[in-house]
């Protein structure tokens, strides 16, 4: 039996009619003959959802107690033994009544699923869990109830039931949401105009990012290769140069004209060798354009028209912001430049700016990534007019009636000669010559059409040709190289700039700068590899990109550092000159792993060295708090195994009750100095689970004299995600601390609320307080503030609560009580879904 199909009815908020179309649907399919039940519909008494249950199969619900009171939830059992085709399961971000089959009724839905069974539901968009905290800061209320993105993901479809917030208050003030003493709350709450329309946007929002999945996976299927512009999606051409932020603020500002544009930045590197773009600008760009919403992207390739092309079409882009040419007049003898070509391939389905800004035709520089390197377009370039451009010169000057002379044949060729230097090098400059020399000799020394040369003049004026135009192509062509090499230079430079600006920097990211070497090389992965000695295995101290090599000699490129470092990249072979920067890179990485390892070692330098002052404080510890007790024990065995004195019953019981006593002074001093070793070795493992704290703080309480302790914890607390045993401990040594340095005349105040996701303990005395400057000591071990007495204890109470609180995912701090003394402020995790069963108002409308 295959997986049944989930359809989900989304909503921006209650009330906005999910269960309604929700049982109308069922209607239709029971009508078209679908067998078709109610797994589990909740009504919350509103008539007209009331009203289409009537008709409808219902499965009967389980009954399950807690605390007192009886609760019914989904039977998951009855509705697989029933086994329809369609089951209604209502409200799926629902958690479940402790004692449930499952915590959460997704989990229920996901076992109706598995079982083949077709199910249709419903969840409002606060209730996703990625939206939590934007719910939060938008309505101020935490959701406790929450369900994954990706189980509403996987559903095969979602309809969004809409509605605008006029009529969803108008529906709440006719009382066909709520009942009439929950109303003005509501409307004056969670459903004010503002939070409406808020929650209404993300879901359209999120809606739409649902349909744009369908979209790319129906356009990969069908291969269609085609722009559908349903969506702005603007991409960005950077190419490095300072002009790609102007380009960036002018996308985004285009992009906020429409609601739900997209901007896509891509910087495309050649292949051949360094990126063309100064590392440092790309990462200013990078992050400009991360916070302005958008994404940066990295892409190879030697066409760069065309990878731009292909990429917006992969990415179904509506438009490409590019940047007006850099380039100087002369330099358009190259070709007609990105813009011009991404403007003419880009067809009818891509719109194509051309954005102006301030380094517009101030020339666009050399290719600093390409080193002494001429491109294959140069090299070609060169080779035709090296080649083929002295022999259309000839045919042309052929078919001129009145010739110019041979001294002037002889310069236009020597300029051919010299444009061919320029384009393609020294190689087809030489081509040049020895064509023009034989074309000169053949068609333009008498007797023509020979290679003889009947006049010294012409023999001596072809001879200097030569020689001049290979003197002229030579230093052309080494002036070209120099400058290629200069560029290049100062990209290296720029780079290792860069490196050293870290190292002084101190920057100890190993992957960023794995990444940045990847990007720089235009590499696909990046590997670190390590070894202990030369027998050993290599592995993998940080790794970027995919499929990283586990071996040196696996790598397209290794570069050693020492005898059991490496540096593999995979992607392509570097030429020679690209191993010099590669190999900074590669020092660097050593660098930055020998850092982070001697972080590590300082860090546990601090720890130990923390715990030769903890073991230290121990022992002054041991020599006194720990004796005190056990004298007074030994003092009182003694007494009473004394022959010498006859004890009445009255003594006795004084001197066993001060063996109790001492006995319980040792194991609460014990039981301190165990947990703080704990804590220090990092061994407290919190089991944590959902408990009400009006269970634990009483038990706490155990310790402190009966009246000292005023307890005030509200039962429409939520749960908390606590280690109750933990929280115990916390709450006993919280307490006794604050009765112990309490003067006594009000007995200390334990109070909890609710604040957002949160939960507060509040354990407040009226004592002598601690100044500002001591509230951080007084939570460091074997600390006693002020004039403590020795046998007080040993300092370690509040250090072990806190330790264990932020072992639970809480804090505790101190703050001044007002009018006096010291307030302990517990903070702890609200369980998710955490509120009281049994609550007819959702958690969401109550503030």
């Amino acid at each position: 039996m295959g997986r049944g199909t989930l359809r989900i009815y989304l909503g921006a908020a209650p009330g906005v009619g999910k269960t309604y179309a929700m049982l109308s649907e069922a209607h239709r399919r029971v009508e078209r003959g679908t067998d078709c039940v109610v797994a589990f519909v909740e009504h919350h008494a509103r008539p007209r959802t009331e009203v289409l249950l009537h008709g409808l199969e219902q499965i009967r619900r389980s009954e399950i107690s807690y605390r007192g009171a009886l609760f019914t939830e989904m039977d998951v059992d009855a509705v697989l033994e029933r086994a329809p085709a369609v089951a209604l399961v209502d409200e799926l971000a629902h958690t479940n009544v402790p004692g449930s089959r499952n915590a959460k009724r997704w989990q229920d839905v996901e076992e109706l699923l598995k079982a083949g069974i077709d199910v249709i539901s419903t969840v409002n968009i606060q209730h996703l869990e990625s939206l939590g905290d934007v719910v939060e800061s938008i309505t101020g209320v935490r959701q406790r109830e929450t369900v994954p993105d990706e189980v509403v993901r996987r559903a095969g479809q979602i309809e969004l039931v809409d509605m605008s917030p006029q009529a969803l208050r108008r529906r709440m003030a006719h009382g066909n949401i709520y009942q009439p003493d929950k109303m003005d709350a509501a409307l004056s709450n969670y459903f004010r105009p503002g939070n409406l329309t808020a929650l209404r946007e993300l879901a359209l929002l999120w809606t739409a990012d649902r349909v744009d999945e369908y979209l790319q996976q129906y356009r990969g299927e069908h291969d269609i290769r085609s722009t559908w512009q349903a969506r702005e999606r603007i991409v960005v051409g950077l190419t490095g140069g300072p002009e790609g932020r102007t380009l960036i603020r002018r996308a985004s500002r285009m992009a906020a004209k429409g609601s739900g544009s997209e901007i896509l930045a891509v910087y495309i590197a050649r292949s051949d060798g360094l990126t063309a773009a100064s590392p440092k600008e790309l990462a200013v760009q990078r992050t400009l354009v991360e916070d302005l919403g958008g994404t940066f992207h990295h892409v190879i390739g030697d066409d760069i028209p065309a990878a731009l092309l292909e990429f917006a079409r992969g990415v179904n882009a509506t438009q490409i912001v590019l940047g007006s040419s850099r380039r100087k007049t002369w330099q358009y003898i190259y070709g007609p430049g990105v813009g011009v070509t991404v403007a003419r391939e880009s067809g009818p389905d891509l719109d194509v700016h051309i954005v102006t800004h301030e380094e517009v035709a101030k020339g666009r520089g050399l290719p600093l990534a390409r080193g002494a390197r001429l491109g294959r377009a140069r090299i070609i370039w060169g080779w035709l007019v090296g080649v083929v451009g002295p022999v259309l010169l000839a045919v042309v000057l052929r078919s001129m009636e009145d010739a110019p002379g041979l001294a002037n044949d002889v310069l236009l060729f020597l300029f051919l000669t010299v444009a061919a230097a320029l384009l393609g090098g020294l190689r087809p400059a030489l081509a040049s010559v020895a064509v023009g020399s034989l074309l000169l000799n053949y068609w333009f020394t008498p007797p023509t059409h020979t290679l003889t040369v009947q006049d010294p003049e012409n023999l001596v004026a072809i001879v200097i040709f030569f020689a001049v135009a290979v003197a002229v192509s030579s230093v052309v062509d080494l002036a070209a190289r120099r400058t290629h090499q200069a560029a290049r230079l100062r990209a290296e430079s720029e780079i290792l700039s860069f490196l050293a600006g870290s190292v002084l920097r101190g920057e100890t990211a190993l992957d960023a700068l794995l990444e940045r070497v990847r990007e720089t090389f235009a590499m696909e992965s990046v590997a670190l590899l390590e070894r202990s000695s030369d027998v050993e295995p290599w592995t993998c101290a940080g790794s970027v990109g995919p499929a990283p090599v586990t071996r040196p000699d696996a790598a397209d490129v290794d570069m050693p550092v020492g005898d059991n470092l490496a540096l593999a990249l995979s992607g392509r072979v570097l030429p020679a000159e690209d191993r010099r920067v590669l190999g900074a890179f590669a020092a660097q990485a050593a660098v930055v792993l020998d850092r982070q390892r001697l972080v590590w070692e300082a860090e546990q330098a601090r720890r130990l060295a923390e715990g030769n002052r903890i073991r230290t404080a121990l022992l002054a510890a041991v020599s006194h708090d720990l004796r005190t007790p056990l004298a007074a024990i030994k003092a009182a065995v003694s007494s009473l195994r004394s022959d010498d004195v006859a004890w009445s019953d009255e003594d006795e019981a004084e001197l066993l009750e001060g063996i109790e006593d001492g006995a319980d002074r040792l194991d609460h001093l014990v039981g301190n100095l165990l947990d703080m070793s704990r804590l220090q070795t990092g061994t407290v493992t919190p089991l944590i689970r959902e408990i009400d704290l009006d269970e634990v703080v009483p038990m706490a309480l155990g310790g402190v004299p009966e009246g000292s302790v005023d307890l005030d914890i509200p039962e429409t607390l939520p749960m908390v995600a606590v280690d109750p045993g933990l929280l115990e401990r916390v709450v006993a040594n919280i307490v006794e601390n604050a009765v112990k340095y309490h003067p006594g005349r009000d007995p200390v105040t334990v109070a909890a609320s609710a604040l957002g996701g949160r939960v507060e303990l509040r354990v407040v005395d009226r004592g002598r307080g601690v100044p500002d400057e001591a509230k951080d000591r007084i939570f460091e071990p074997f600390q006693r503030y002020g004039d403590a007495p020795r046998g007080a204890g040993v300092g370690l109470g509040l250090a072990v609560s806190r330790g264990f609180a932020e072992a639970m995912g809480g804090t505790l701090d101190a703050e001044d009580t007002p009018g006096g003394g010291l307030t302990m402020v517990l903070t702890l995790a609200a369980a998710p879904g955490g509120g009281r069963p049994g609550s007819e108002l959702p958690a969401q409308v109550t503030s």
